[in-house]
């Protein structure tokens, strides 16, 4: 199945874009695509105890279903002032 990836802030700037297209197995779950991210751009990895996760614009957790056309978004803590 495939799901739309929004990565924000540090993410963004990362992997270069704010949008990617995944093809994730039938069973996966928020973390599956997660997991996927980071094997193909390690640095992303240290920020996966501090962000925040949404599915379809809402808060989700790592352990939560995902399905064919579902948007999961990754949101970095953000400082500022």
């Amino acid at each position: 199945m495939r799901v739309t990836v929004r990565l924000f802030a540090r993410l963004r700037d990362l992997a270069g874009t704010g949008e990617l297209v995944r093809d994730v197995p039938d069973s996966a779950t928020v973390h599956t695509v997660w997991n996927a991210l980071t094997a193909e751009m390690p640095s992303l990895a240290q920020y996966e105890r501090t962000m925040s996760v949404a599915v379809n614009a809402e808060y989700a957790r790592m352990a939560a279903a995902v399905h064919d056309g579902d948007e999961v978004a990754f949101m970095p803590p953000v400082s500022g002032g």
